[in-house]
């Protein structure tokens, strides 16, 4: 191994402690190492930080452990180059698991150029990431509370969850609320607050809405809509915050949406992730790796073995695949002749997949170019897909001795 830094700094990070070491001398001698513990205080953390530069330190590498390396982040970000390494990638040697030598590896890895960091955007976009998680886990717990109040109303006999197929429609919802308030509705007060094609259901909503509310049911739809009610306020103000944090991005957030299957809430979750800055991936192929959409290469002695996706950025992987089902239902769309062909032979599950896989190398194309995205449309899908089809066969006839020449009639 060759050396490349002559004084760099390795980190073990604990949530209270962090071993520090500094791997220094000429990079044709062997490496002094200067090793140090450290509390996790903000004043220790710059004490830390004076110590790295008083050896000339110019780069710093750690294990992204947990959330425990975003303090020393923000306290070291402004006066070293930063590489935030898996774990995974930097296992010691086993028989040799203590704090002192886990984070003297790290420096000598690092002192020879053999770890590769993760991405980390810059502080605008980490910020927009934690707005667009945040809403995510919100829109997980409304729907949580929605899925509570269905509870209650089933252990109330109320099954109007039977006849209304949203049951927190306008409609649906003022008969849930007029419940609280009395025992019993009639055919004519339902019938003033069915909306639409509710007005024909009014039968079957008296039967549905005829059930057994006690105090105890009042109680608790109260406070799961008051619950409801008030996680939509929040959701508002975070959409409001995340408008206001995408206006230096609005050329990128607006040619996202150009690709089928994304809207503003997926467009903004997809910068949140990944950023707009494609330089940091050397290619489509290195971002679907990263985010854990492509297939995974695990082949031995010739044979290749499962392909199946790798652990990736959870949250972008989430964000695909909701693109990935709404352009699948798209008409006359490449995404959607895609996700035909591809569920008819290996099942939604894996059409999804691919799809997503797609659409991010869409985005990744969009954003590195500037250009809009523009389908080719289900048919050219078709065609490509029966040409493969065709040099296919033509190969496997070819293999087997026979000579194929093509006659156009």
């Amino acid at each position: 191994m060759q050396p490349i830094l002559e004084s760099c700094g390795g980190l073990d990070v604990h949530k209270s402690m962090i071993l520090a070491c500094i791997a220094h001398g000429p990079l044709n001698k062997p490496p002094k190492f200067e090793i140090k513990k450290f509390p996790t205080m903000t004043n220790d953390l710059r004490k830390l930080r004076e110590w790295l530069k008083e050896y000339g330190v110019t780069a710093v590498a750690m294990e992204s452990t947990g959330i425990y390396w975003k303090p020393i982040f923000n306290i070291l970000e402004d006066d070293f180059d930063i590489v935030l390494a898996n774990a995974q990638h930097i296992k010691n040697v086993p028989g040799r698991k203590t704090d002192v030598k886990d984070c003297q590896w790290i420096a000598h890895l690092f002192r020879n150029g053999l770890i590769s960091g993760s991405f980390i955007p810059p502080r605008e976009i980490r910020e927009l990431r934690d707005l667009t998680r945040t809403r995510k886990k919100l829109v997980g717990a409304m729907a949580s509370e929605k899925n509570r109040v269905q509870k209650v109303l089933e252990d109330a006999n109320i099954k109007i969850s039977s006849v209304v197929s949203k049951v927190f429609g306008v409609s649906a919802l003022a008969m849930i609320c007029a419940l609280m308030e009395k025992d019993e509705l009639s055919a004519d007060e339902i019938a003033e607050m069915a909306k639409g094609k509710l007005k024909k259901k009014v039968n079957q909503l008296v039967e549905a809405l005829n059930g057994n509310v006690t105090d105890h049911h009042r109680f608790l739809l109260k406070q799961h809509l008051g619950h409801i009610d008030f996680l939509v306020e929040v959701i508002k103000e975070f959409d409001e915050e995340i408008q206001r944090r995408l206006v230096p991005y609005q050329k990128e957030f607006k040619d996202i949406q150009s690709v089928t299957g994304i809207k503003g809430v997926s467009a903004a979750s997809v910068i949140a992730e990944i950023g707009v800055d494609m330089s940091r991936f050397p290619d489509e192929a290195h971002i679907s790796s990263w985010a854990g959409v492509c297939p995974g290469n695990n082949e031995s002695a010739g044979k290749k073995k499962s392909g199946k996706t790798r652990r990736g950025n959870n949250y972008l992987k989430a964000t695909l695949t909701e693109s990935a089902w709404a352009a699948a239902r798209t008409k006359e769309t490449a995404f959607s002749a895609m996700y035909r062909n591809i569920a008819g032979r290996r099942g939604t599950k894996r059409a999804l997949v691919a799809v997503g896989h797609q659409i991010l190398i869409e985005v990744y194309r969009v954003l590195k170019t500037g250009d809009r995205y523009q389908d080719a449309g289900a048919e050219a899908v078709t065609e490509r897909r029966l040409k493969n089809r065709e040099q296919r066969m033509v190969r496997e006839l070819k293999r087997c001795g026979y000579d194929v020449s093509k006659v156009v009639a």
